[in-house]
C-alpha cells in the first residue's frame, strides 16, 4: 500500500479503517504513518494521518512509546492545525505516558482549557489527559476542578460532558 496515497484518497472512517487494518501489529507501518503525521509537507496529508495514528495507538499503545518526544515538539509548532492537536490529543488519553513528560503534557493541557479560543474537542481531550494523569498528582484535581467551574458557562457540550466526570471524582 502506498500510505501516502491511501490518506489523500479520501476522508472517512472506512479509510481510517484500512489503514489502521494495514498497520494491524506492525511497528514500521506505524512508524510510517507517523512519519507523514509528523513531517509531511502537506497539511492534508498531516491532518489525515492523525486520525488513524489515534486509531492505531489505541490498539498498540506500545507503538508511541518511543516516539513522545517528537509527538510532544510537534504540539509546540506555532501554526499546528487543529485537527492535528485534537488526535494528539485523542491518543495522549488512551496510553501510559512516560513520567518525564507528565510537566509538559500538563502544562500543554491546561493552557488548552484556559484558552479562550482553543476548539471544544481540544479542550475535551485536554481534559481526559489531566483526568488520567491526577491519577498519578491528586493535587492537579483541585486546580482543574476549579478552572471547570470558572469555564462552565462559556464551554461547549463537549468541554461539560467531560468536565462532568471529573467533577464527580473525590
Amino acid at each position: 500500500m502506498n500510505l501516502r496515497e491511501t490518506i489523500l484518497a479520501e476522508h472517512s472512517k472506512a479509510n481510517c479503517v484500512k489503514i489502521v487494518t494495514w498497520i494491524a501489529n506492525n511497528q514500521l507501518r506505524f512508524n510510517q504513518l507517523l512519519e507523514l503525521f509528523l513531517d509531511d509537507n502537506d497539511p492534508i496529508v498531516i491532518q489525515r494521518a492523525g486520525w488513524p495514528l489515534s486509531f492505531a495507538v489505541e490498539a498498540h499503545p506500545s507503538f508511541i512509546q518511543k516516539h513522545f518526544s517528537r509527538l510532544l515538539k510537534n504540539l509546540h509548532k506555532p501554526t499546528l492545525h487543529t485537527a492535528v492537536k485534537r488526535n494528539t490529543l485523542r491518543l495522549l488519553q488512551n496510553v501510559s505516558i512516560p513520567e518525564k513528560f507528565h510537566g509538559e503534557i500538563m502544562n500543554t493541557c491546561f493552557n488548552y482549557i484556559i484558552s479562550p479560543t482553543e476548539k471544544p474537542a481540544i479542550k475535551a481531550f485536554s481534559l481526559a489527559v489531566l483526568q488520567q494523569l491526577a491519577k498519578q498528582y491528586p493535587d492537579i484535581l483541585p486546580e482543574i476542578k476549579t478552572i471547570i467551574q470558572d469555564k462552565w458557562d462559556n464551554e461547549s457540550a463537549a468541554f461539560k460532558s467531560r468536565a462532568r466526570k471529573i467533577l464527580k471524582e473525590k
